[in-house]
Protein backbone atom coordinates (compact mmCIF):
# COMPACT_ATOMS: atom_id res chain seq x y z
CA UNK A 1 0.00 0.00 0.00
CA UNK A 2 1.57 3.74 -0.67
CA UNK A 3 2.13 6.33 1.71
CA UNK A 4 -0.84 8.10 0.11
CA UNK A 5 -3.27 5.29 1.16
CA UNK A 6 -2.20 4.55 3.87
CA UNK A 7 -2.29 7.60 6.16
CA UNK A 8 -5.90 8.84 6.70
CA UNK A 9 -8.14 10.95 8.89
CA UNK A 10 -9.66 8.38 11.92
CA UNK A 11 -13.32 9.00 10.94
CA UNK A 12 -12.35 7.85 7.19
CA UNK A 13 -9.87 4.72 9.20
CA UNK A 14 -12.74 3.98 12.06
CA UNK A 15 -15.78 3.92 9.20
CA UNK A 16 -13.87 1.19 7.41
CA UNK A 17 -12.50 -0.34 10.35
CA UNK A 18 -16.12 -0.55 11.74
CA UNK A 19 -18.48 -0.70 9.14
CA UNK A 20 -16.03 -1.84 6.30
CA UNK A 21 -16.56 -5.55 4.42
CA UNK A 22 -14.77 -6.94 7.34
CA UNK A 23 -16.06 -4.22 9.68
CA UNK A 24 -15.55 -4.76 13.22
CA UNK A 25 -19.78 -4.70 14.09
CA UNK A 26 -20.79 -6.55 10.67
CA UNK A 27 -19.38 -9.70 12.72
CA UNK A 28 -21.82 -12.62 13.89
CA UNK A 29 -20.79 -12.35 17.66
CA UNK A 30 -22.48 -8.74 17.53
CA UNK A 31 -21.42 -6.28 20.03
CA UNK A 32 -22.54 -8.39 23.14
CA UNK A 33 -19.54 -10.56 22.23
CA UNK A 34 -16.95 -7.95 23.25
CA UNK A 35 -18.25 -5.51 25.36
CA UNK A 36 -21.05 -5.21 28.22
CA UNK A 37 -23.63 -2.54 27.94
CA UNK A 38 -26.70 -1.06 30.18
CA UNK A 39 -28.85 -3.88 28.03
CA UNK A 40 -26.64 -6.76 28.59
CA UNK A 41 -26.10 -5.64 32.68
CA UNK A 42 -29.91 -6.12 33.56
CA UNK A 43 -33.43 -6.61 32.63
CA UNK A 44 -33.80 -4.09 35.21
CA UNK A 45 -32.67 -1.00 31.95
CA UNK A 46 -35.07 -2.86 29.69
CA UNK A 47 -37.65 -2.48 32.44
CA UNK A 48 -36.86 0.98 32.87
CA UNK A 49 -37.25 1.73 28.96
CA UNK A 50 -40.47 0.19 28.62
CA UNK A 51 -41.51 2.52 31.87
CA UNK A 52 -40.43 5.22 29.70
CA UNK A 53 -42.47 4.33 26.36
CA UNK A 54 -45.54 4.04 28.75
CA UNK A 55 -45.13 8.25 29.86
CA UNK A 56 -44.47 9.01 26.39
CA UNK A 57 -47.55 7.01 25.48
CA UNK A 58 -49.91 8.87 28.10
CA UNK A 59 -48.23 12.05 26.89
CA UNK A 60 -49.30 11.34 23.05
CA UNK A 61 -52.84 10.07 24.33
CA UNK A 62 -52.64 6.92 22.80
CA UNK A 63 -51.80 3.42 23.43
CA UNK A 64 -50.00 2.85 20.10
CA UNK A 65 -46.80 3.61 20.14
CA UNK A 66 -43.38 3.72 17.92
CA UNK A 67 -40.21 2.32 19.29
CA UNK A 68 -37.21 2.86 17.57
CA UNK A 69 -33.99 1.32 18.73
CA UNK A 70 -30.87 2.86 17.04
CA UNK A 71 -27.96 1.27 16.64
CA UNK A 72 -29.51 -1.93 18.31
CA UNK A 73 -27.12 -4.82 18.62
CA UNK A 74 -29.37 -7.84 17.99
CA UNK A 75 -32.38 -6.69 19.14
CA UNK A 76 -31.59 -7.57 22.88
CA UNK A 77 -33.09 -4.65 24.15
CA UNK A 78 -36.66 -4.38 21.67
CA UNK A 79 -37.27 -7.92 22.52
CA UNK A 80 -36.70 -6.95 26.58
CA UNK A 81 -39.01 -4.14 26.15
CA UNK A 82 -41.56 -5.60 24.22
CA UNK A 83 -42.03 -8.61 26.68
CA UNK A 84 -42.24 -6.28 29.72
CA UNK A 85 -44.61 -3.89 27.95
CA UNK A 86 -46.43 -7.28 27.01
CA UNK A 87 -50.14 -6.55 26.32
CA UNK A 88 -50.31 -2.61 27.86
CA UNK A 89 -49.54 -1.31 24.55
CA UNK A 90 -49.51 -1.67 20.72
CA UNK A 91 -45.69 -1.33 20.21
CA UNK A 92 -44.63 -0.72 16.62
CA UNK A 93 -41.08 -0.93 16.94
CA UNK A 94 -37.91 -0.84 14.84
CA UNK A 95 -34.51 -1.98 14.94
CA UNK A 96 -31.74 0.53 13.09
CA UNK A 97 -28.52 -2.01 12.17
CA UNK A 98 -26.22 -2.19 9.83
CA UNK A 99 -25.73 -6.24 10.83
CA UNK A 100 -28.32 -8.60 9.13
CA UNK A 101 -30.98 -9.08 10.72
CA UNK A 102 -30.37 -12.27 13.49
CA UNK A 103 -32.04 -15.48 13.58
CA UNK A 104 -35.32 -16.03 15.75
CA UNK A 105 -35.76 -12.43 16.55
CA UNK A 106 -39.42 -11.12 17.39
CA UNK A 107 -41.25 -10.85 13.66
CA UNK A 108 -43.07 -8.02 15.02
CA UNK A 109 -39.50 -5.87 15.20
CA UNK A 110 -38.68 -4.23 11.49
CA UNK A 111 -34.98 -4.13 11.07
CA UNK A 112 -33.83 -1.52 8.85
CA UNK A 113 -30.48 0.27 8.26
CA UNK A 114 -32.04 3.57 8.27
CA UNK A 115 -34.20 5.58 10.74
CA UNK A 116 -37.50 5.99 10.57
CA UNK A 117 -39.58 9.07 9.60
CA UNK A 118 -42.76 10.36 11.14
CA UNK A 119 -42.31 8.59 14.59
CA UNK A 120 -44.72 9.06 17.32
CA UNK A 121 -43.63 7.02 20.38
CA UNK A 122 -39.94 6.86 21.52
CA UNK A 123 -36.56 6.81 19.68
CA UNK A 124 -34.12 5.43 21.78
CA UNK A 125 -30.41 5.01 20.89
CA UNK A 126 -28.03 3.58 23.78
CA UNK A 127 -24.26 3.75 23.23
CA UNK A 128 -24.81 4.50 19.31
CA UNK A 129 -23.15 8.37 19.24
CA UNK A 130 -19.42 6.81 20.47
CA UNK A 131 -19.35 4.93 17.39
CA UNK A 132 -20.65 7.63 14.73
CA UNK A 133 -16.79 8.12 13.96
CA UNK A 134 -15.14 11.31 14.08
CA UNK A 135 -11.59 12.77 12.88
CA UNK A 136 -9.73 13.62 15.70
CA UNK A 137 -7.59 17.06 15.85
CA UNK A 138 -4.34 18.04 17.80
CA UNK A 139 -2.49 21.25 18.57
CA UNK A 140 1.06 20.94 17.30
CA UNK A 141 4.29 22.63 18.92
CA UNK A 142 3.30 26.07 17.37
CA UNK A 143 -0.18 25.78 18.72
CA UNK A 144 -1.58 24.84 15.74
CA UNK A 145 -4.67 22.61 14.97
CA UNK A 146 -3.91 19.83 13.06
CA UNK A 147 -5.95 16.16 11.83
CA UNK A 148 -4.40 13.55 13.26
CA UNK A 149 -3.97 10.63 10.68
CA UNK A 150 -3.43 7.38 11.35
CA UNK A 151 -2.32 4.24 9.59
CA UNK A 152 -3.93 0.79 9.64
CA UNK A 153 -1.60 -0.43 12.25
CA UNK A 154 -2.75 2.27 14.31
CA UNK A 155 0.54 4.49 13.77
CA UNK A 156 -0.48 8.37 13.91
CA UNK A 157 1.16 11.53 12.51
CA UNK A 158 -0.09 15.19 12.26
CA UNK A 159 -1.74 15.96 9.02
CA UNK A 160 -2.90 19.37 7.50
CA UNK A 161 -4.74 22.10 9.79
CA UNK A 162 -8.08 22.26 11.12
CA UNK A 163 -10.36 24.57 8.92
CA UNK A 164 -14.12 25.37 7.90
CA UNK A 165 -16.66 23.88 9.98
CA UNK A 166 -14.62 21.60 11.62
CA UNK A 167 -12.45 24.45 13.11
CA UNK A 168 -15.70 26.34 14.13
CA UNK A 169 -16.76 23.71 16.02
CA UNK A 170 -13.69 23.19 17.63
CA UNK A 171 -13.58 26.75 18.61
CA UNK A 172 -16.98 26.51 20.03
CA UNK A 173 -17.43 23.58 21.68
CA UNK A 174 -13.24 22.08 22.23
CA UNK A 175 -11.14 24.72 21.97
CA UNK A 176 -7.13 22.96 22.06
CA UNK A 177 -5.48 25.86 23.65
CA UNK A 178 -1.95 24.21 24.34
CA UNK A 179 0.40 22.37 22.23
CA UNK A 180 -0.61 18.63 22.89
CA UNK A 181 -3.85 19.15 23.61
CA UNK A 182 -6.33 16.97 21.15
CA UNK A 183 -9.89 16.59 20.76
CA UNK A 184 -12.71 14.62 18.74
CA UNK A 185 -14.14 16.62 16.49
CA UNK A 186 -17.64 15.92 17.24
CA UNK A 187 -19.70 17.65 14.73
CA UNK A 188 -20.96 14.14 12.67
CA UNK A 189 -21.91 13.14 15.37
CA UNK A 190 -24.04 16.27 16.16
CA UNK A 191 -25.60 15.89 12.99
CA UNK A 192 -26.29 12.38 13.08
CA UNK A 193 -28.10 13.16 16.34
CA UNK A 194 -30.00 16.53 14.46
CA UNK A 195 -31.27 14.07 11.92
CA UNK A 196 -32.65 11.38 14.20
CA UNK A 197 -34.34 13.76 15.84
CA UNK A 198 -35.51 15.21 13.23
CA UNK A 199 -37.33 12.01 12.39
CA UNK A 200 -39.85 11.67 15.33
CA UNK A 201 -42.71 13.47 14.49
CA UNK A 202 -44.19 13.64 18.48
CA UNK A 203 -42.55 12.13 21.17
CA UNK A 204 -39.32 11.99 22.54
CA UNK A 205 -35.29 10.90 21.40
CA UNK A 206 -33.37 9.32 23.89
CA UNK A 207 -29.68 9.09 23.82
CA UNK A 208 -27.61 7.08 26.31
CA UNK A 209 -23.66 7.19 26.37
CA UNK A 210 -20.40 7.88 27.82
CA UNK A 211 -20.09 11.43 27.48
CA UNK A 212 -18.78 14.98 28.98
CA UNK A 213 -19.54 19.02 28.34
CA UNK A 214 -18.12 21.62 27.59
CA UNK A 215 -16.64 22.28 31.37
CA UNK A 216 -15.10 19.14 31.84
CA UNK A 217 -13.79 18.32 28.53
CA UNK A 218 -10.51 16.20 28.96
CA UNK A 219 -7.07 17.49 27.33
CA UNK A 220 -6.00 14.66 25.49
CA UNK A 221 -9.34 12.82 24.39
CA UNK A 222 -10.51 9.89 24.59
CA UNK A 223 -10.11 8.08 21.77
CA UNK A 224 -10.04 4.04 22.97
CA UNK A 225 -10.25 0.50 21.65
CA UNK A 226 -12.21 -2.36 22.71
CA UNK A 227 -11.85 -6.09 22.16
CA UNK A 228 -13.35 -9.10 24.38
CA UNK A 229 -14.07 -7.13 26.98
CA UNK A 230 -10.85 -5.54 27.37
CA UNK A 231 -9.55 -1.95 26.55
CA UNK A 232 -7.33 -2.21 23.92
CA UNK A 233 -5.26 0.49 21.78
CA UNK A 234 -7.53 2.13 18.99
CA UNK A 235 -6.18 0.54 16.21
CA UNK A 236 -8.26 0.59 12.58
CA UNK A 237 -7.74 -2.70 11.43
CA UNK A 238 -11.05 -3.99 11.89
CA UNK A 239 -10.13 -6.11 15.20
CA UNK A 240 -11.44 -3.72 17.68
CA UNK A 241 -14.03 -1.54 18.44
CA UNK A 242 -12.66 1.87 17.75
CA UNK A 243 -14.73 4.85 20.40
CA UNK A 244 -14.88 7.90 22.16
CA UNK A 245 -16.71 9.94 24.53
CA UNK A 246 -19.41 12.22 23.21
CA UNK A 247 -19.67 15.95 23.57
CA UNK A 248 -23.46 15.75 24.37
CA UNK A 249 -24.27 19.30 24.88
CA UNK A 250 -23.51 19.72 21.57
CA UNK A 251 -25.54 16.96 20.21
CA UNK A 252 -28.03 18.71 21.86
CA UNK A 253 -27.73 22.49 21.02
CA UNK A 254 -27.66 20.91 17.14
CA UNK A 255 -30.73 19.34 17.42
CA UNK A 256 -32.47 21.80 19.58
CA UNK A 257 -31.39 24.71 16.78
CA UNK A 258 -31.69 22.67 13.73
CA UNK A 259 -29.77 25.01 10.28
CA UNK A 260 -32.30 26.88 8.93
CA UNK A 261 -30.92 25.82 5.23
CA UNK A 262 -31.71 21.74 6.41
CA UNK A 263 -34.79 19.72 6.41
CA UNK A 264 -32.68 16.68 8.40
CA UNK A 265 -36.12 14.02 7.09
CA UNK A 266 -35.82 14.75 3.07
CA UNK A 267 -32.69 16.06 2.84
CA UNK A 268 -30.37 14.80 5.35
CA UNK A 269 -26.79 16.18 5.40
CA UNK A 270 -24.50 13.41 3.63
CA UNK A 271 -22.47 13.03 6.99
CA UNK A 272 -25.63 12.18 8.58
CA UNK A 273 -25.84 9.13 9.59
CA UNK A 274 -21.82 7.78 9.51
CA UNK A 275 -22.83 5.80 12.14
CA UNK A 276 -22.38 3.22 14.44
CA UNK A 277 -24.93 1.01 12.44
CA UNK A 278 -27.60 3.43 10.73
CA UNK A 279 -25.84 3.59 6.78
CA UNK A 280 -24.10 6.61 6.19
CA UNK A 281 -26.53 8.24 4.26
CA UNK A 282 -30.20 8.37 4.73
CA UNK A 283 -32.03 7.94 1.81
CA UNK A 284 -35.46 7.42 0.43
CA UNK A 285 -35.76 4.72 3.25
CA UNK A 286 -35.58 7.21 5.92
CA UNK A 287 -38.32 9.09 4.93
CA UNK A 288 -41.34 7.10 6.59
CA UNK A 289 -43.49 4.61 6.03
CA UNK A 290 -45.13 6.77 3.68
CA UNK A 291 -41.80 8.34 1.84
CA UNK A 292 -42.16 11.48 3.13
CA UNK A 293 -41.50 11.56 6.85
CA UNK A 294 -42.99 14.74 9.09
CA UNK A 295 -39.96 15.53 11.84
CA UNK A 296 -39.97 19.04 13.39
CA UNK A 297 -39.04 20.47 10.01
CA UNK A 298 -36.48 22.73 8.78
CA UNK A 299 -35.22 25.60 11.35
CA UNK A 300 -38.23 24.73 13.85
CA UNK A 301 -36.63 24.94 17.06
CA UNK A 302 -37.47 22.71 19.65
CA UNK A 303 -37.68 22.67 23.65
CA UNK A 304 -34.74 22.76 26.11
CA UNK A 305 -33.30 19.54 25.79
CA UNK A 306 -32.71 17.78 29.11
CA UNK A 307 -29.02 16.22 30.31
CA UNK A 308 -28.72 14.14 33.36
CA UNK A 309 -26.91 11.11 35.01
CA UNK A 310 -27.94 7.62 34.25
CA UNK A 311 -28.43 7.15 37.73
CA UNK A 312 -30.34 10.14 38.34
CA UNK A 313 -32.75 8.95 34.70
CA UNK A 314 -33.32 5.36 36.19
CA UNK A 315 -33.93 6.58 40.04
CA UNK A 316 -36.78 8.47 38.15
CA UNK A 317 -37.77 5.34 36.44
CA UNK A 318 -37.62 3.13 39.42
CA UNK A 319 -34.57 1.84 39.25
CA UNK A 320 -32.95 1.63 42.66
CA UNK A 321 -30.01 0.52 44.32
CA UNK A 322 -31.52 0.34 47.97
CA UNK A 323 -31.12 -2.97 49.62
CA UNK A 324 -34.29 -4.09 50.91
CA UNK A 325 -35.37 -4.19 54.54
CA UNK A 326 -33.65 -6.97 56.17
CA UNK A 327 -37.58 -7.85 57.74
CA UNK A 328 -38.17 -9.04 54.53
CA UNK A 329 -35.91 -12.07 54.62
CA UNK A 330 -38.18 -13.33 57.34
CA UNK A 331 -41.41 -12.62 56.11
CA UNK A 332 -40.86 -14.11 52.34
CA UNK A 333 -36.82 -15.53 51.98
CA UNK A 334 -37.42 -16.17 47.90
CA UNK A 335 -38.96 -12.39 47.99
CA UNK A 336 -35.67 -11.26 49.74
CA UNK A 337 -33.35 -13.40 47.43
CA UNK A 338 -34.74 -12.12 44.29
CA UNK A 339 -35.13 -8.41 45.72
CA UNK A 340 -31.30 -8.31 46.97
CA UNK A 341 -30.28 -9.80 43.14
CA UNK A 342 -32.10 -6.91 41.57
CA UNK A 343 -30.40 -4.80 44.17
CA UNK A 344 -27.22 -5.48 43.05
CA UNK A 345 -28.02 -5.43 39.46
CA UNK A 346 -29.80 -1.44 39.91
CA UNK A 347 -26.64 -0.69 41.68
CA UNK A 348 -24.24 -1.68 38.42
CA UNK A 349 -26.60 0.34 36.46
CA UNK A 350 -26.42 3.16 38.65
CA UNK A 351 -22.92 3.06 40.07
CA UNK A 352 -20.59 5.93 40.34
CA UNK A 353 -17.91 5.89 38.07
CA UNK A 354 -19.52 3.10 36.27
CA UNK A 355 -22.76 2.89 34.48
CA UNK A 356 -24.13 5.28 36.31
CA UNK A 357 -22.49 8.11 35.62
CA UNK A 358 -23.49 7.72 32.05
CA UNK A 359 -25.60 10.64 30.58
CA UNK A 360 -28.86 10.91 29.06
CA UNK A 361 -29.72 13.17 26.75
CA UNK A 362 -33.06 13.57 26.11
CA UNK A 363 -34.77 15.33 23.35
CA UNK A 364 -38.76 16.35 23.75
CA UNK A 365 -40.58 16.79 20.15
CA UNK A 366 -44.18 18.13 20.93
CA UNK A 367 -46.93 17.39 18.14
CA UNK A 368 -47.70 19.63 15.57
CA UNK A 369 -50.89 21.24 16.98
CA UNK A 370 -48.90 21.58 20.40
CA UNK A 371 -45.97 23.58 19.46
Amino acid sequence: MDETCQWQGWREATERALYGPAGFYLRPEGPAGHFRTSVHASPLFAAAVARLLGEVADELGTDEVDLVDVGAGRGELLTAVLAAVGSSLTVRAWAVERAARPAGLDPRVEWTDRVPGGVRGLLFANEWLDNVPVDVAEADARGTVRYVEVAPDGTERLGGPVTGPDADWLARWWPLREPGARAEIGRPRDEAWAAAVGRVAAGRAVAVDYAHVRASRPPFGTLTGFRAGREVPPVPDGSCDVTAHVALDACADRAEHPAPDADPVERPAPDADPARRPAPDAGPAARGRDGGGSGPGAGAALPRAELVTQREALGRLGVSGGRPPLALASTDPAGYVRALAAAGQAAELTARGGLGDFLWLTQRVPAEGAR
